[in-house]
């Protein structure tokens, strides 16, 4: 009985070490943040109140019912008998009901439900935004990641080499073969490179805190981030397709569309309406009696203070407005997206630099190694040698880093969800 628990608990442990080993992918972070993150779920309850606006202006299409009752304990009387008025308290009370359908109020109100569609357009687009947003900024985040945790593994292997050299040195010292200032040299290149992978450690958690936030889930210590092939489409070199594609102009070109809908129900607001009225009340003060109404209303403003010249006027502004953000938006964008293209055809070439700089730098770093074992050099070009091999090689990522940063910030002005 004991071998079996020890067996169960032995699988539990080596299953729980393999979970909180596991490969964290960045599909699986994307959707965890899509589905969590609180930016999200505010801009579907706007997507939702949107909808509503909808309703309620689609409401004034329909009859507007309402019904009313009074009941007065006291109440004066005044009656006119033969010249003579004389009054009388009694109480009183009546009740009735009044139905009023709009026939024509100028396209007011088909207006201003067009300016509500439009807005419910806008509230997904904004939520498509947010999505593409929350997206870049997890890729960002899951390459930094990645890119510490590929420098902790060269920085494990630049400690490991200066402990090795370090070790060589002192048993050459012993052996009088070197000076103490080599076994100094390279016992100091030790505490520098054990204290560049704690940094690059820190930088990790960081990096990993901020993900975790995210994607509303801890990521564990012990989590390894897949390395993504990322190979920059035609599709993300195209200028108009870009324009096209992009939420945050899309938007704007509809609140264009919204403000000239505002601006003509604002306009046609003081020509008035057209009114079905139809009202029934129910008196009973000192003669009880009947009151029957039904015919068309029309009502016009004719002095609101200046309210509603007002009101057309922002109306108007707000189109204005609207239109000269949609032109600098296209501008801004346009700037960001030729600097995009320029730094990516850039990284391209750091990149191939950088490889065959690495190449160069391993292949002098071996030649330097076995130098100074037969002592034909010193330490300092040990030291620089090995310098310029891990310079090539942290080159290298960052270059890759940031041309997948490049990528992914060309997809979020495309509004790229995935």
């Amino acid at each position: 009985m004991k071998k079996i628990i020890f067996f169960v608990l032995s699988v539990l442990l080596i299953t729980t070490g393999n979970l909180n080993a596991q490969t964290l992918t960045l599909e699986n972070c994307i959707q965890k943040a899509l589905h969590t993150h609180p930016d999200i779920k505010k801009f579907i309850l706007q997507v939702r109140h949107s909808k509503k606006e909808i309703e309620a202006a689609k409401a004034d299409y329909r009859p507007q019912i309402t019904v009313n009752a009074e009941y007065d304990p006291t109440r004066t009387y005044v009656m006119s008998a033969n010249g003579i008025f004389r009054t009388q308290n009694s109480d009183g009370w009546q009740m009735g009901a009044t139905l009023k359908q709009k026939i024509w109020n100028f396209e007011m109100t088909s207006s201003l439900i067009k300016a509500r569609e439009m807005q419910e357009k806008t509230a997904d687009l904004s939520l498509r935004d947010a999505k593409a947003l929350l997206v870049y900024k997890v890729k960002l985040q899951y390459e930094l990641a990645l890119l510490q945790q590929k420098a902790i593994f060269i920085r494990q292997n630049d400690l490991n080499a200066k402990q090795a050299l370090y070790r060589q040195a002192k048993a050459l010292v012993e052996q009088g073969m070197k000076t103490q200032a080599d076994e100094t040299r390279f016992m100091s290149s030790v505490y520098v490179a054990r204290d560049n992978l704690s940094i690059a450690d820190s930088n990790l958690r960081k990096a990993e805190t901020i993900l975790s936030l995210y994607i509303g889930a801890p990521v564990s210590k012990e989590a390894k981030f897949k390395n993504n092939s990322i190979k920059p489409g035609k599709y993300l070199n195209n200028e108009g397709k870009m324009l096209h594609e992009s939420p945050v102009l899309q938007n704007l070109k509809i609140n264009i569309k919204k403000s000239e809908f505002l601006y003509k129900a604002a306009k046609a607001s003081r020509y008035g309406s057209v009114d079905a009225v139809v009202s029934y009340a129910y008196q009973d003060t000192l003669n009880t009696y009947n009151s029957v109404i039904a015919g068309i209303m029309f009502s016009i403003p004719l002095y609101s203070g200046g309210r509603i010249s007002a009101v057309e006027q922002q109306a108007l502004i707000d189109s204005q407005s609207a239109e000269n953000t949609y032109r600098a938006k296209v501008l801004a964008i346009k700037e960001e997206f030729e600097s995009l293209i320029i730094n990516l055809k850039s990284y391209e070439h750091t990149i191939k630099a950088r490889s065959l700089q690495l190449k160069a730098a391993e292949q002098t770093e071996a030649i330097v190694n076995g130098r100074y074992k037969e002592g034909l050099t010193t330490y300092v070009e040990v030291l620089d040698a090995r310098a310029l091999m891990l310079d090539a090689r942290l080159g290298l990522l960052q270059a890759n880093y940031d041309r997948n940063s490049t990528i992914h910030r060309l997809e979020y002005l495309q509004g790229m969800i995935r």
